[in-house]
C-alpha cells in the first residue's frame, strides 16, 4: 500500500517514526514488535477514502493484529471488527469496538461463542455451514431474540495466492458452496428467530491482483438477483478481505485501484459494502526486532543466530514467506548469503536462507520488516519460550502496549498432580 512509511534510515539508522529503533531496544529486551501509530491511522484512511462513494463499514480482520491497544486506534477511527472465535469479540468489546460494528466469520464457531455473540449484539454472523446455522437457531431461540445472519458463499475462484491461505476454491473447507445457496437462504428466511441481511464472501489472503475480486462478485450477482426475486433482500455485500501488501517485488493494487474494481461491479446495487482487511492495514505497519546472538560458520554455511525464533515470527517457517532482514544500523562491506535462524530446537526454524547480509557484530540489531500481520498473532510457547513485548510509536513517543511475557506466565493455569 502507498501511503506514509515510518521505518526509514537516517544517518544509517533505522527509526520508527521519529524514534530511533535502537533507542527502544536500549530500554526493552529483545526480541519485540514495534507498531506505527501513524501507519495504522494513514492505511485505514486509505481504505475509508477509496470507497467514500457508496456505504461501506470496513471491519478490520482480528485475526492479522489482535492487540488492543490496535483494536482501539481503529475502532475510533469508525472500523469494525471482522473475529473468527470468542477471544476476538473479547478482545474487539474490551478494546471499545461497538457490537454493531462487528462481523463474526469461521467455520467451526461452538453454541457458547454464538451464544455471547447474539448476547453482545453483533452485526452479523457469516454462516458457514447448514449445521451451524442450526446452532445459531437453537441459541436464538433459547435467548428469546433473533439472530442477524449472511451466508459465506464459496465462488470458487483462484485467488493466486499461496495455497494455505487461499480460501475461495472448491476444495477448501470455507463457506457454501454456490449449487447450494438458494436453498441455505430460503430455509434461513423462513425462521422467525433468524434474520437474513447479507451475503459474504472471502478468497483468500495477500492477493496481489483485483481479478479475482471481481470473478468473485461476478459469480455471486446472480444469487443477489435470484434472492430479490424470491422476496429475499438482503442488506450487506461482504467481501471479505483479502488485498496483499508488498514484501519483497510484489505490485499489490492500492486501495484506489482494489475500490474501482469492486464498485465498477457494484454500483447500481443498494447494498452497503462490508470489507474485512486485516494485512493491509497493519502489515507494513509493523516490524520483528531481534538481536544477533552468535555467528556461526562452516564449510557449507554462514548462519546467524538471533533471539527471535519461529514461535515469534512463524511465517517464514510456515508459508516460506519472505521478510527483508536490515541491520537496524547500516553496516558497510561486502555481503555474504547467510542463514538467519532461531534457537528453537526445529530446522525449520529460520527467518532466511542464502540471505545476503553484511558482516555484524555480536549484539548488533537486525529487524524482520513487514512483520505488523499474522507476526505476534500466530506467535506461541514453543520451547517454553515467553512470548515478546509489543510496543506501538506515535511521533517522538512510544509505549509498551504489551509487556513481555514471564516464566511464571508460561505455567499460569497449570497444576501438579
Amino acid at each position: 500500500m502507498n501511503g506514509y512509511n515510518p521505518f526509514i534510515f537516517k544517518d544509517r539508522e533505522l527509526y520508527c517514526e521519529e524514534v530511533p529503533v535502537r533507542e527502544i531496544a536500549r530500554e526493552i529486551e529483545t526480541p519485540f514488535y514495534l507498531y506505527s501509530s501513524t501507519t495504522l491511522e494513514d492505511h485505514f484512511r486509505s481504505f475509508d477514502k477509496a470507497f467514500h462513494s457508496c456505504p461501506h463499514l470496513i471491519c478490520f480482520a482480528v485475526k492479522a493484529n489482535s492487540n488492543l491497544a490496535v483494536l482501539n486506534l481503529l475502532g475510533k477511527m469508525g472500523a469494525g471488527a471482522d473475529i473468527v472465535s470468542g477471544g476476538e469479540l473479547y478482545r474487539a468489546l474490551r478494546a471499545g469496538i461497538p457490537a454493531d460494528r462487528i462481523v463474526y466469520s469461521g467455520v467451526g464457531k461452538t453454541e457458547k461463542e454464538i451464544q455471547e455473540a447474539i448476547e453482545a449484539g453483533i452485526l452479523m454472523f457469516n454462516v458457514e455451514s447448514m449445521e451451524e446455522l442450526e446452532a445459531i437457531s437453537r441459541q436464538a431461540r433459547r435467548l428469546r431474540c433473533r439472530a442477524r445472519i449472511s451466508f459465506r458463499i464459496n465462488p470458487d475462484v483462484d485467488p493466486k495466492t499461496h495455497p494455505y491461505i487461499s480460501t475461495g476454491l472448491k476444495e477448501n473447507k470455507f463457506g457454501l458452496p454456490m449449487s447450494q445457496a438458494f436453498r441455505a437462504y430460503s430455509t434461513a428466511s423462513s425462521r422467525e428467530e433468524l434474520e437474513v441481511v447479507g451475503v459474504d464472501f472471502h478468497i483468500g489472503s495477500q492477493l496481489t491482483q483485483v481479478e479475482p475480486f471481481v470473478d468473485a462478485i461476478k459469480k455471486i450477482r446472480p444469487l443477489l438477483q435470484d434472492l430479490e426475486s424470491s422476496g429475499i433482500g438482503l442488506k450487506f455485500i461482504d467481501v471479505g478481505g483479502g488485498l496483499g501488501i508488498r514484501y519483497r517485488d510484489e505490485s499489490p493494487p492500492g486501495p484506489d485501484a482494489y475500490a474501482r474494481a469492486l464498485l465498477s461491479e457494484v454500483k447500481d446495487l443498494p447494498h452497503t459494502l462490508i470489507l474485512e482487511p486485516g494485512r493491509s492495514i497493519v502489515g507494513n505497519a509493523g516490524i520483528l526486532v531481534t538481536k544477533l546472538l552468535y555467528t556461526k560458520e562452516t564449510k557449507a554455511k554462514k548462519f546467524y543466530i538471533i533471539d527471535a525464533a519461529m514461535n515469534d515470527l512463524a511465517r517464514p517457517s510456515l508459508y516460506q514467506a519472505y521478510h527483508e532482514i536490515l541491520p537496524v544500523v547500516e553496516a558497510d562491506g561486502p555481503v555474504y548469503p547467510t542463514d538467519i535462524v532461531g534457537p528453537v530446537c526445529e530446522t525449520g526454524d529460520f527467518f532466511a536462507r542464502e540471505r545476503p547480509m553484511p558482516c555484524l557484530n555480536r549484539g548488533s540489531l537486525i529487524a524482520a520488516m513487514s512483520a505488523g500481520a499474522y507476526g505476534f498473532t500466530m506467535s506461541s510457547n514453543y520451547n517454553s519460550r515467553p512470548r515478546v513485548a509489543e510496543v506501538m510509536v506515535r511521533g517522538s513517543q512510544f509505549a509498551i502496549i504489551r509487556r513481555r511475557e514471564t516464566y511464571a506466565d508460561l505455567v499460569r493455569g497449570e497444576e501438579i498432580w
